[in-house]
């Protein structure tokens, strides 16, 4: 019994444990998705981290210096014993930006406008060389914490959001721009009244395609349901259809 409709009947007669103790590694790879992580609230960070772990999971992690729910921010001291582990698990990494501001718009050649999502913040002009640094300077603290990560030359930018011009100065600051495909966005940024966990949880296990790279949070403030709860079913239906993951390739996915 296979694909979506026969999870359906093994979760509806109770066969998630069994599902869930399925091997990671004992399965016969008839697809390969990319998981990508931004890092977020980062309020689920370890009990994710423990169901990659579970799963046999490796994950590409684009980290940014955001608020956190231990009241720091994510690439501050206090979390080099997370990151160290994450490396050490075989996930890798790559840049979402310092500050995680939004790009606006392109202000003339080589100059892009950047602004901070809640308003009181500020906004500015980057020119190349500040835009190279914004990019640079994430890594920078992550690799001060964890001197043996593995670092792509990818970046996110937050939102998605880019710019034809942020694009342009990022690739010659040796960064390229790794989105998320089309079925990729699993939702943990959605509002949980209107998107509840198990909606998400089918829709993902229905939609997800061979090739996908997939994105999702170590936790988002804002959901009151987190996604965490579906996480592992989500991962192991996924693994069911025969998906394996894998970290991207240097040069991205498209």
């Amino acid at each position: 019994m296979h694909g979506w409709a026969g999870l359906g009947r093994r979760l509806a007669l109770g066969g998630l444990a069994a599902l869930l103790a399925l091997p990671a590694a004992a399965q016969n790879c008839r697809g390969t998705l990319y998981l990508t992580i931004d890092t977020g609230w980062s309020r689920e960070a370890e009990e994710i981290a423990g169901i990659l772990r579970r799963r046999g999971v490796r994950a590409t992690l684009f980290v940014a210096d955001e608020p956190s729910a231990r009241g720091d921010s994510t690439l501050s001291p206090g979390w080099a014993e997370f990151w160290r582990a994450r490396a050490a698990e075989g996930h890798v990494f790559a840049s979402h930006t310092w500050r995680h501001w939004y790009f606006t718009g392109d202000a003339g050649a080589g100059r892009v406008r950047y602004a901070s999502r809640r308003g009181g913040e500020g906004a500015e002009v980057l020119d190349q060389t500040a835009l190279c640094a914004e990019l640079e300077r994430p890594i920078q603290a992550l690799r001060a914490m964890v001197p043996e990560a593995k670092v792509l030359p990818l970046w996110r930018a937050p939102g998605g959001r880019t710019t034809p011009g942020a694009v342009s100065m990022a690739r010659r600051c040796g960064f390229a721009h790794q989105g998320w495909t089309a079925n990729g966005f699993l939702g943990d940024e959605l509002d949980a009244a209107a998107h509840p966990n198990q909606a998400l949880l089918a829709r993902n296990l229905r939609g997800i395609r061979d090739g996908e790279v997939l994105v999702m949070h170590w936790g988002v403030r804002s959901r009151r349901e987190p996604f965490a709860g579906i996480l592992e079913p989500l991962i192991a239906g996924l693994q069911e259809r025969g998906f394996c993951f894998e970290t991207l390739p240097p040069e991205g996915r498209r």
